[in-house]
């Protein structure tokens, strides 16, 4: 077995968390250790959120790794709320002053994964049997096999950046953690196809054949989502019949910019709300979507990932500057106050413009609600200030 190797932060999972966190941790003169259980590919391959609030864009620039962004970046100021065909559209720059950027998850962990390789960051992918001790004492250890061998990594910390499914939240006592969750009656058939956006800004559907979200990647590529029950399987859906039901849940003004196209990728994904607390035990911290998963209605997933790294960041940088633990010891805390805010808004917005099966009273609060939101300027800016972000405390 090979000697243990020390570092500052062990961080498990190499996807734009734990490579965003190292990223900022080396600029700061903090050394870490990423280990990840897929290759490099397939990490930098799946095809997720694609928008992000302000506090996100001002992360990756902290951590220099915004000037593809910056170029490449899609920058809206509103989105458009469809009921039937009438079309709604919130001004986010109007209401509140900040705008959201499109820019893919995909294009931002391969913007990250560089800066660690070409900063000679310590990023190890296809480790295997990796474990998780000692973070409820004084010494963690993670111990894993890669390139055939036996590795342990001792660190002053861990932070669990291994989403749902990993290994962090996993090796918790489960007397010592509380889970929460909702999951939804439906789910999200998604198609990616290399065609123009049907419009420069996202629209969201509310159609009496179910939910719909037209959104794009770039100028040239578009994301499109349609509500489906959890039974659907993506060969059920060629794309003829995927086109032909997009365009009848489209209000009418907007069926003929419609381009459509060959499907480059596609996917049914299930909804669900999920929060595990507390986000820290001992000398583990967890980050993103090992504690907490949100539908993808308020577009708060890679967000809300993004502000646990700005936390625990923070936190870290006042331990080893100042030897002060003030901001460690409230990152759960304060970690949570801003997920379930996020899950909130999430949950609203998804019930708010899916349908939801033999649920008769569910459509005329929908209807209600969304009449009040057309009339009332405060109900669009309670939109508006929670789709781009709420904002930080001080000293985050």
């Amino acid at each position: 077995m090979s000697a243990a190797t020390k570092t500052s932060v062990a961080i498990i999972g190499a996807g734009p968390s734990g490579l965003m966190l190292s990223q900022l941790l080396q600029r700061s003169g903090i050394d870490s250790i990423v280990i990840e259980r897929r290759t490099l590919e397939y990490v930098g391959s799946r095809i997720r959120a694609g928008l992000l609030e302000p506090g996100t864009v001002e992360l990756l620039a902290e951590a220099g790794v915004d000037a593809r962004l910056r170029r490449e970046g899609l920058v809206h100021g509103g989105f458009a709320m469809v009921f039937d065909d009438h079309v709604h559209r919130i001004n986010l720059k109007g209401l509140v002053g900040r705008e959201v950027t499109v820019y893919g998850q995909t294009e931002i962990q391969a913007d990250i994964a560089h800066a660690r390789i070409a900063a000679g960051g310590d990023v190890r992918f296809e480790c295997s049997d990796v474990t998780i001790s000692g973070f409820d004492g004084t010494r963690p250890r993670v111990a894993f096999n890669w390139n055939g061998k036996l590795h342990t990594v001792e660190a002053d910390f861990i932070a669990g950046c291994d989403g749902y499914h990993g290994i962090c939240r996993a090796s918790i006592p489960q007397a010592s953690i509380r889970n929460f969750e909702r999951v939804y009656p439906f789910g999200w058939l998604g198609v990616l196809a290399d065609v123009p956006p049907l419009s420069h800004e996202l629209v969201y559907v509310n159609n009496a054949r179910g939910f719909a979200l037209c959104s794009m990647r770039s100028a040239s590529r578009s994301r499109y989502y349609l509500q489906c029950p959890l039974t659907e399987r993506v060969e059920e859906w060629p794309d003829d019949r995927f086109w032909e039901e997009l365009s009848q849940r489209l209000p009418a003004e907007h069926r003929p910019q419609l381009v459509i196209g060959p499907s480059i990728e596609k996917s049914v994904a299930p909804l669900r709300s999920f929060v595990a607390e507390p986000m820290r035990f001992g000398r583990l911290f967890l980050v993103g979507d090992a504690a907490h998963i949100v539908p993808p209605t308020g577009a708060k997933g890679l967000n809300l990932a993004a502000s646990d790294v700005r936390i625990l960041f923070r936190g870290l940088v006042q331990h080893y500057r100042s030897n002060c633990d003030a901001l460690l010891d409230e990152y759960s805390r304060t970690a949570l106050l801003r997920v379930w805010k996020a899950t909130r808004f999430s949950w609203w917005f998804t019930q708010l413009m899916h349908r939801f099966p033999d649920d008769e009273i569910g459509r005329k609060l929908q209807v209600a609600e969304l009449d009040y939101i057309r009339g009332s300027e405060a109900a669009c800016t309670s939109i508006a200030e929670n789709y781009v972000g709420l904002p930080f405390p001080s000293g985050y």
